[in-house]
């Protein structure tokens, strides 16, 4: 029989994660996964890579604890396995600090993390600004370890990877592929016609995460809206730097190893959602994974096993059927 083809755009973690739970899980495939950037100039390597996450409005709530609880169970393997430094992934213990009451005290995703908790009085001290917080050990993902880590991985599994700019789906319309998956990210944008992003600059709504006990830390962010610079701003640096030196005064002295700025590719929901698309005189489907804002880490493998069921039902629906 011939090997059905499925071909993955887009080589950050949320690419890397569906293209390899798909040549995993459906070994009669040949997959592809195209993508003009890989690691280490990828929206993903500029991630802090902390699962922790912000609820989508329109997402049933248990779709989202399964992909949170799915995304972090996957990491904690790797965490507790003796891949963890090459995968780098680890555990990060801190707290979660707010300047107001949040509407959620007690998050979604709060039961699959490590010994949640409210934070004390006296440990909220310490934050003077600060009137309440959240003290749990979560996993920290370094991505550009991580996506090296996986590629890895895909290639063990038969998969090929391809450097690549696509700037429109009609492009792989003479490839033939069975199934296209689109990860493509901030490229979605002109992949695909739909209403769908704002993007920014991200890390932190509101919120300061302090992960004490470390030699090098990552400080961080802003939250700038429809602001696509990807140059080092001076003052944002120097605000960045201040605002977490009043929560951690040793900061004030600490030296600057590095400054990298990225771009969240985000919409109102996550898409995840198969439809059909005409490619040339071919109707293909197209199997979407995007837009997951500043939660790419976080959700990246629960959406990865998601879209795998989707690629799995396009696949046996173009199977031939039997004749009596």
């Amino acid at each position: 029989m011939k090997s059905m083809t499925v071909v993955v755009v887009g080589g950050g973690v949320v690419g890397f994660s569906t293209a390899v739970c798909i040549a995993e899980a459906l070994p009669y495939c040949s997959v592809t996964l195209i993508a003009d950037r890989f690691t280490p100039d990828t929206t993903s390597d500029v991630a802090a890579g902390i699962l922790i996450c912000s609820p989508f409005p329109d997402i049933p709530l248990e779709q989202q604890q399964r992909w949170f609880k799915e995304t972090i169970d996957h990491l904690l393997a790797i965490a507790q396995s003796e891949q963890a430094s090459e995968a780098g992934v680890l555990l990060s213990s801190g707290w979660q600090i707010y300047k107001e009451l949040p509407a959620d005290k007690v998050p979604f995703w709060s039961a699959f993390v490590l010994g949640f908790r409210i934070m004390t009085d006296r440990e909220l001290k310490r934050f003077p600004d600060h009137k309440f917080g959240q003290a749990f050990t979560t996993v920290k993902c370094e991505c550009s370890n991580y996506l090296r880590w996986m590629e890895k991985r895909f290639r063990k599994a038969g998969g090929q990877v391809v450097k690549q700019k696509v700037n429109d789906l009609q492009e792989l319309s003479s490839q033939g592929y069975d199934v296209i998956v689109n990860c493509s990210g901030l490229g979605a944008k002109s992949l695909v016609q739909a209403p769908w992003l704002q993007h920014f600059i991200r890390d932190g709504e509101g919120q300061s995460y302090i992960y004490p006990g470390m030699h090098s830390v990552t400080v961080g962010g802003t939250r700038q809206v429809d602001d696509w610079r990807l140059e080092v701003d001076p003052e944002d640096s120097q605000d960045i730097l201040e605002r977490c030196s009043s929560l951690e005064p040793s900061l004030s002295r600490a030296r600057v190893l590095g400054v990298s700025v990225g771009l969240r590719p985000s919409r109102k929901n996550v898409r995840v959602e198969r439809e059909m698309v005409l490619l040339g005189s071919r109707q293909v489907p197209v199997v979407h994974n995007y837009g997951h804002g500043g939660w790419g880490v976080t959700l990246s493998w629960g959406t990865a096993l998601e879209a795998l069921g989707l690629v799995r039902k396009c696949l046996h629906e173009m199977r031939p059927r039997a004749r009596l």
